[in-house]
């Protein structure tokens, strides 16, 4: 939904999750394993989904290799899944999940022969709609509710990993609501963490200190300083206590968190999820794509939002169609804008996993605490900034 800004005073909401979230889980599980078939075959065509539940962790899907290597990851998928599960913290049988206990169950086979003939053609592999967006409301060019929201959740597991606060367990959700006046954020309303914890917490009393170290630790040190006077709400395990939690206290899915993965609801969605997909798959290049271009029309000052939609037909390379909506805020044509893009951004698969670099083993680091708005990935440079720019007149 596109936001309809106004002079007046509004609230926008954005919520994230942990990496030891039950359906983050599952994320981290499906791309790492999409990781592991990347590292041995680049080649390798690969739709893997998860399902995570007390004791019990199954690895479906598709899959295409072309090597003995990548024939070997496969056989070690088993290996791959308890490995992620220790990197996310699921190491102690008191929670009821953990790497060592579990049983891991894999069902994998080959991709389907009919989509194989598009793709081979270098046609995507899949129709479908895809989003990015971009503003200024924060130096990432994110919109500020989602932004925060990744960066409490990523700072409970830095300060659960430290030790920090003690007794703290891998899975937490988060929820910061900013207050704007038409585009500009200015102040934080509401702020919402749940962390899961040790009995340790267990009570009105423990719960009372927990909050506080958690706004201390965890809460303070993300807000910034101009937005955060004093005045905002702030709930901390808000039930009272949250000790059951991850894949015991709820099932997790592959792909069930795209709003999380992608703007917070602040921007589009065309309804696919990313990770367990390797780079053919549009529904995963194309979006990083879209983010790409739209950061990098507004880091080039043609406008102060930007959300760029592509859209193909599965086994066809050129998209089907292109849209650049500046929400109002262009400083030049929006239309000149669109040539731009289509002159300067390669927009078939092929061109797009060239560009980004796409055939690689990067993804599992996308697979908790945002997709975008992250340095650490090729599709956040801004390096066409300056061309499009000069293209501009500017």
């Amino acid at each position: 939904m596109a936001a309809n800004y106004s002079d007046g005073i509004h609230l926008f909401t954005s919520e994230s999750v942990s990496m030891g979230h039950p359906d983050k889980v599952s994320d981290q599980i499906s791309d790492a394993v999409l990781d592991s078939l990347l590292a041995a075959d680049p080649f390798a065509r690969v739709a893997c989904e998860t399902l995570c539940t007390t004791g019990l962790v199954v690895v479906a899907g598709e899959v295409t290799v072309h090597n003995d290597a990548a024939i070997k990851a496969m056989d070690k998928v088993e290996e791959t899944v308890r490995k992620t599960l220790r990197r996310i913290g699921y190491t102690d049988p008191a929670m009821r999940f953990d790497a060592d206990s579990c049983a891991v169950i894999r069902t994998l086979h080959a991709q389907s022969a009919d989509i194989a003939m598009g793709v081979d053609k270098d046609g995507a592999g899949d129709q479908g709609l895809m989003f990015g967006f971009a503003c200024r409301e924060t130096p990432e060019l994110m919109p500020m509710p989602i932004h925060l929201s990744h960066r409490l959740v990523e700072r409970q597991a830095k300060v659960r990993e430290q030790n920090i606060i003690k007794g703290l367990r891998p899975d937490a959700k988060s929820q910061v609501t900013v207050e704007y006046k038409g585009k500009t954020p200015i102040r934080i309303h509401t702020v919402v963490l749940s962390t899961q914890h040790t009995p340790d917490w267990n009570g009105p009393k423990k719960q009372a200190e927990l909050k506080r170290q958690v706004i201390k630790h965890i809460i303070e040190p993300v807000m910034p300083k101009k937005l955060w006077d004093g005045s905002a709400k702030i709930h901390v395990n808000p039930t009272g206590q949250f000790e059951i939690g991850g894949p015991h206290g709820d099932t997790g899915l592959t792909g069930r968190k795209i709003i999380v993965d992608t703007y917070g609801g602040r921007g589009c969605h065309g309804g696919g999820a990313f990770s367990g997909k390797d780079p053919t798959k549009v529904d995963r290049s194309a979006s990083y794509m879209a983010r790409y271009i739209a950061k990098n029309v507004v880091a080039a000052g043609l406008a102060d939002v930007c959300e760029v939609q592509v859209a193909y037909a599965i086994g066809v390379a050129d998209p089907v169609s292109v849209l650049v909506d500046t929400q109002g805020t262009a400083h030049i044509d929006e239309k000149i804008i669109s040539q731009l893009v289509r002159k300067h951004f390669p927009l078939t698969p092929k061109g797009i996993i060239k560009h980004l670099n796409l055939r690689r083993p990067i993804y599992l680091e996308t697979a908790s605490h945002g997709h975008f708005g992250r340095s650490i990935f090729p599709w956040e440079k801004t390096d066409l900034a300056k061309t499009l720019a000069k293209a501009a007149g500017f």
